[in-house]
């Protein structure tokens, strides 16, 4: 959903594209080939420690950042996390993208932030000043379980961004079930996008999302009311 968003904002915003999944998954969707990413900064800088030369370190780290990882696509920029290779904590990594988006989000109309699913930037701070979160689930009980979770984390953490929820993948019948869940939990519930063949079939092949299929429509339609509900 994250990769339509993007598609679809650019046709009339400035938007950046963050894939905060270590795993690159939104880069991949959208097509983006020998990119850098802040994983493989923080392995430079890891085994650089004293090759900085008459450069400082906040210097040189600036200069890897701004001048080779975010990434300048046709109608959209991306910044990619990526991971640190073998064992070791993500918190470095993890700082450098918080303090990196606090910076950038001035340059741009819309940021768009792909997350892995789960609780991990939430409980960092990643997103503490998005305007909108969409926690995204299907019918699954671990799907609302997680969901669930995200909300009182970010009450908790006392995130001022408007939250809703997105059903994902959602096969036939199976939309009353998610229509209670978000009434039981007080959650305002976005749109439900149904299961696409198109989508699972273009995904298999590694190809694009098709743009006329049923949940792309959808999609677009989507984009433009985030716009509203960021900018009241």
């Amino acid at each position: 959903m994250a990769v339509l968003l993007v598609y679809f904002l650019s046709r009339k915003y400035r938007v950046l594209a963050v894939d905060a999944d270590p795993d690159s998954n939104l880069a991949d969707a959208l097509g983006i080939e020998g990119y850098k990413t802040l994983g493989e900064i923080r392995e430079l800088f890891q085994h650089s420690r004293d090759d900085f030369g008459t450069m400082s370190k906040e210097s040189w780290l600036k200069g890897k950042i701004y001048g080779e990882v975010i990434f300048e696509a046709d109608d959209f920029d991306v910044l990619i996390m990526g991971r640190p290779e073998g064992e070791g904590c993500y918190c470095f990594t993890n700082n450098m993208l918080r303090a990196i988006l606090r910076k950038l989000m001035r340059h741009y109309d819309v940021v768009v932030v792909d997350c892995e699913a789960g609780l991990e930037h939430i409980s960092r701070k990643t997103i503490d000043s998005a305007d909108v979160i969409l926690v995204v689930t299907d019918a699954s009980r671990k799907g609302f379980k997680t969901a669930s979770r995200i909300r009182e984390l970010a009450k908790e953490l006392g995130l001022k961004a408007k939250m809703y929820l997105i059903a994902n993948k959602v096969r036939e019948g199976e939309e009353n079930v998610i229509t209670r869940y978000a009434k039981s939990e007080g959650f305002r519930l976005l749109d439900i996008l149904p299961y696409d063949e198109e989508v699972a079939k273009a995904d298999l092949k590694g190809l694009p999302i098709p743009l006329d299929c049923r949940v792309a429509k959808k999609v677009e339609k989507l984009a433009g009311v985030l716009i509203c509900e960021a900018n009241p």
